[in-house]
């Protein structure tokens, strides 16, 4: 972003003003050529929940017309407003255009709205025309967050001398000894936790299961070496961000920590060293029966309306490639998810197999430890960027100014065609910045790739998960023969000690490691809630038709059946509007309906 220095005596915020008053009344009117007429003939309009109750993205005067036709009846819309504690409207350059970005509040039957719009300004004489605008809902009326002006006085709890405190009634709220709750959260790493935030703010009763010890144990026992690799401003949390003193890129165990804080300073019910054994959906009902074991082995029955799966983008089914002659290998194979330290293997011969973040990781860490040799093998082209600057590039709108819950809804607006062409703009700087880099790389055999489509690291992430390696030093290794390469293209054959290479050499090893990843989380489906259900919702992860991340933060084919997960981004920004369906559905709350119009391809 570049703040736009114009000689030009522009008054933007009255600009803004102005527009947002022709916006108002033309969805006041009820008259969708009227709020067409608002936009380029390039412009899109991206909705979450509050016209379409879904997230869709529409482009083009003729689908924004068809879709407000469809929805705009329904809404109820009134008092559309320049929003009074949103970043002030300012003049930016964003994608080669001068564009006034600004925030709106509006009202709908239902509760609360908040846009963010890209405007490109015209001449004096020229009202501007929408490039991008975003309208998103923000509140249920009735069901709106206990926080700031609403947060709850505690006056009771000043009162009251003769019966239970505050901690005396947090334990009985937590043993749900008299009661189900509304919704079972199955997982309570970031996803799980950052929900149950949201959906106790709105008043919904949630249990979060985590069949590890301890709250943060799923950043704990990941490899020792860890760090997150974007910056620690983009990562908050809702309602409690990390201290300013932390440092820029957090290590795992900071992380950890914060999360098993954040269970207890936002109140959250979380039953820890709990297994998820079964769930069966009663269509009479409309509940599911979930039994848990606790940590003390009791088995609990729970009746509840909403199950939700919060145990990540991913399954946690480790994804074990079918290589010939591994079963033959007689030192330790391990898959990475089970690596904690290089310490462990110190003095012995290691292979890592697998070129995304986590095999360079390991990779790095035997190396580090003492390994006697360690070798990393390529199965094919990886996406490699610098940590800094090219890491951290597509997450520098989180470094403008603007608090992190503005920021959220300028990412959120993006539709995918301007996405696509940024990430490909983005990627050439990045491969020109790290040119010297890549160069030394493809000189000791490790092929790189910009993605498919030249999109980069992030779009690969969007899609897949993975396939990319953000520099933190092993990439240097590798270039400097400290870490060894293989194709796997050239090998034959594991054996007893080692691996056969197609040219007949054989290299000894004493321990592999699988950096393969895991199974689509749809096996995560199946493996707690059996075949019919996982088969019924699909897939999970890569972007669905309407380009948002496949079955997560949204209805599954699966009644009372969500998906929460993703980065600490996407889980601070969506977590927001799973709840808030979550909430409608408990509340019975009706919801925008109309006819499906055409949608961006």
């Amino acid at each position: 972003m570049t703040m736009v220095d114009t000689n030009e005596t522009t008054d933007v915020e009255a600009v803004f003003d102005a527009w947002v008053a022709s916006l108002g009344a033309a969805l006041e009117s009820g008259d969708p050529a009227a709020v067409v007429a608002l936009f380029s003939h390039d412009g899109y309009w991206k909705d979450i929940l509050s016209f379409t109750w879904a997230y869709r993205t529409f482009a083009g005067h003729a689908d924004i017309e068809a879709a407000l036709s469809a929805h705009l009846p329904d809404v109820g819309i009134r008092d559309v407003r320049p929003a009074t504690d949103r970043t002030p409207p300012r003049l930016v350059r964003r994608s080669a255009r001068n564009v006034i970005e600004g925030y709106f509040d509006f009202t709908t039957a239902v509760g609360a709205g908040t846009g963010f719009v890209r405007l490109l300004p015209g001449d004096t004489s020229e009202q501007p025309l929408v490039w991008i605008m975003l309208t998103t809902l923000q509140e249920l009326e009735g069901h709106e967050e206990r926080s700031g002006t609403r947060r709850p006085t505690g006056e009771e709890y000043s009162h009251n001398f003769g019966g239970d405190n505050w901690l005396d009634l947090r334990r009985k709220d937590q043993e749900y000894a008299d009661r189900d709750p509304q919704v079972l959260v199955v997982g309570g790493g970031q996803a799980g936790l950052i929900l149950g935030a949201r959906l106790r703010q709105m008043g919904v009763d949630a249990l979060i299961v985590e069949k590890t010890p301890r709250v943060g144990d799923t950043w704990r026992n990941r490899y020792h070496s860890l760090t997150l690799h974007n910056e620690v401003w983009a990562n908050s949390l809702p309602y409690l961000p990390f201290p300013p003193t932390w440092p820029t890129f957090m290590p795992k165990d900071k992380l950890a920590g914060w999360l098993e804080g954040y269970a207890e300073f936002m109140e959250l019910n979380v039953w820890t060293g709990t297994e998820f054994l079964s769930g069966s959906y009663d269509e009479a009902t409309a509940s599911w029966t979930a039994q848990v074991r606790r940590a003390d082995g009791e088995v609990r029955t729970l009746r509840v309306p909403h199950l939700v799966l919060a145990t990540g983008g991913v399954s946690d089914v480790p994804r074990i490639p079918d290589l010939p002659g591994l079963a033959e290998f007689t030192g330790t194979v391990r898959h990475s998810s089970r690596f904690s330290s290089g310490l462990e293997y110190a003095g012995k011969r290691a292979l890592v197999i697998g070129t995304g973040n986590s095999g360079h990781d390991v990779a790095q860490d035997l190396y580090s430890n003492g390994a006697e040799s360690v070798t990393i093998m390529q199965n094919s082209p990886t996406c490699v960027v610098s940590l800094v600057p090219s890491g951290t590039l597509v997450y520098s709108v989180y470094s403008e100014g603007p608090p992190v819950d503005d920021v959220d809804l300028i990412t959120a607006a993006i539709p995918y065609p301007v996405l696509h062409e940024t990430y490909q703009w983005l990627t050439k700087r990045t491969t020109a910045l790290d040119k010297d880099l890549l160069d030394r790389l493809n000189a000791v055999g490790f092929e790189t790739t910009p993605g498919p489509d030249a999109t980069g690291f992030h779009m690969m992430y969007l899609r897949k998960g993975g396939g990319y390696y953000i520099n933190v030093g092993c990439s240097d290794l590798i270039a400097d023969r400290k870490i060894g390469l293989m194709q796997s293209r050239d090998i034959d054959r594991f054996t007893p000690t080692g691996l056969l290479s197609t040219d007949g050499t054989h290299t000894e090893f004493d321990v592999i490691v699988l950096a393969t990843g895991y199974e689509n989380q749809q096996e995560g489906v199946r493996r707690l809630l059996g075949d019919a259900v996982a088969d019924r919702v699909g897939p999970i992860w890569g972007f669905d038709e309407n380009h948002i991340m496949r079955n997560m933060w949204q209805r599954t084919a699966q009644d009372g059946f969500w998906v929460m997960g993703g980065s600490l981004i996407d889980c601070r920004l969506y977590s927001r509007f799973l709840a808030l369906q979550i909430t409608a559905e408990l509340a019975g709350i009706s919801t925008p309906t109309g006819a499906e119009p055409a949608r961006v391809a």
